[in-house]
């Protein structure tokens, strides 16, 4: 219920009215059934401004962090606000957790339900393309669901008035469904999740002419590359190499 409320009267309205968004090929998104929806990510208003422009309820997985509510009033009511509106909170310390974590998206996906995944899992610290992580491969494989690429453009804030931002007609293309079902079996393999990754991640950059840039984006922001030159790490685009072979078992 409070989603459609938020949805329908707050956040829809406002966005159209506002920001007069550009939605091209939202045929690709499946009527229904579970699916993923993977976009590149280059401003903080992007799962806003998606989840208003789409027919379908959307889920996010956000980070278990702000599902605590513990750092003041502001914190509390964010924490209100995810679970009104039924998001997912996501552990990504790493290990065992996050792969647990991953499981309860997947169980949202099994009941038929559409995601939506950030696969560089931060805000491009330049308007170019990050590295994907594998866990929009390990949803894909564990649930069986089509993922359909996404690209998102003119949602950078610039400038704002009376506090409210001011975009340059934002812009969202949805690429043709990606299915990766015959690669379920193996799911267990890093090759293979790397693979899907990066196939993710090149369509997405099909859709949005961004530079990529082969390091995970948080290396940039927060890592060892910070203030670097990553030049030597641009590529064409990800993905285009064939499937990896079997793991071969040692007897």
């Amino acid at each position: 219920m409070w989603y459609e409320f938020f949805k329908y009267a707050l956040f829809a309205p406002g966005v159209r009215a506002l920001w007069h968004p550009h939605v091209i090929g939202a045929e690709n998104i499946p009527a229904e059934g579970g699916a993923i929806l993977a976009c590149n990510h280059i401003a903080a208003v992007d799962p806003v401004v998606v989840a208003a422009m789409i027919d379908r309820k959307l889920t996010y997985p956000a980070k278990k962090e702000l599902f605590a509510g513990d750092r003041g009033l502001w914190s509390k009511v964010v924490a209100w606000f995810l679970r009104a509106i039924d998001q997912v909170p996501l552990d990504r310390s790493g290990g065992r957790t996050s792969l647990a974590a991953i499981g309860s998206v997947e169980d949202r996906l099994a009941e038929g339900g559409l995601v939506g995944i950030f696969p560089e899992g931060t805000r491009s610290p330049d308007g170019r393309l990050y590295k994907g992580k594998t866990g929009v491969a390990r949803m894909a494989l564990g649930s069986g669901t089509p993922v359909v690429p996404m690209g998102i453009s003119g949602t950078t804030v610039k400038r704002k008035i009376l506090g409210v931002p001011v975009l340059d007609h934002p812009t969202i293309v949805f690429g043709k469904p990606m299915h990766f079902d015959v690669l379920a079996g193996r799911s267990s393999e890093i090759a293979v999740l790397r693979w899907v990754t990066d196939e993710v991640m090149g369509a997405i950059s099909d859709l949005t002419g961004q530079e990529y840039v082969d390091v995970y984006g948080f290396r940039v922001k927060h890592g060892d590359l910070k203030g670097k030159d990553v030049s030597t790490f641009v590529k064409t685009r990800p993905g285009g190499k064939p499937v990896p072979p079997p793991a071969v078992t040692k007897v």
